[in-house]
């Protein structure tokens, strides 16, 4: 019988599994009709998977930081389909979207250099950006609109800016700080600690 505190490992692995399946499907240049259902499975799964482990006290440093590494995973395979399948919007929005992966990438170097570690700290705007890229995902790969990506674009850029300045602030790495207030009253109470 499986084990309760596997669960949230599982939905992890499930989205790591779900990735290069949407990939694969995006390989000639189309999609099935199960790719936005998959798509909307590996999102499920994401919510799902950190409630669980925080409802059964098995939500630890490795399993956020597994939990991101699936998000990147997933979505480094959205951008790659969303190029196969509509090469001509990534061309519409090429400034926008370069600019978002720059500050993305701004983001992990930051953190890199300063923790020697990937930034893991699910904010309020990453969630409300991973809702953003899920409607935006589900538009242009269910109804071919891609106006939906402006709203992605433009929450990447505020959750980068906000977790570039929240691993700043902080003197140790830290996973599951929900925002750069969070963050500020943390670093008060490390540095109070004798």
């Amino acid at each position: 019988m499986l084990k309760l505190i596997y669960i949230p490992g599982i939905l992890v692995g499930f989205r790591f599994a779900i990735a290069p399946l949407l990939l694969l499907d995006a390989f000639d240049h189309q999609t099935h009709s199960w790719f936005v259902f998959a798509y909307i499975l590996a999102v499920v799964s994401d919510i799902f998977d950190g409630i669980i482990a925080r409802k059964l006290g098995v939500s630890t440093a490795q399993l956020r930081q597994a939990d991101s590494w699936a998000d990147i995973s997933l979505y480094l395979c959205i951008a790659l389909s969303t190029w196969w399948v509509y090469p001509q919007v990534v061309l519409d929005f090429q400034l926008p979207l370069l600019g978002a992966i720059v500050v993305q990438l701004l983001l992990f170097a930051t953190s890199l250099i300063k923790f020697g570690k990937f930034p893991s700290f699910h904010t309020y705007t990453a969630k409300i950006w991973g809702i953003t890229l899920l409607i935006a995902t589900v538009s242009l790969f269910g109804f071919g609109n891609a106006a939906c990506l402006w709203g992605a674009i433009v929450l990447c850029w505020v959750n980068s800016l906000e977790e570039i300045g929240m691993t700043l602030i902080l003197p140790q790495w830290q996973c599951d700080v929900l925002s750069l207030f969070h963050a500020i009253a943390l670093r008060r109470e490390q540095l109070a600690q004798p």
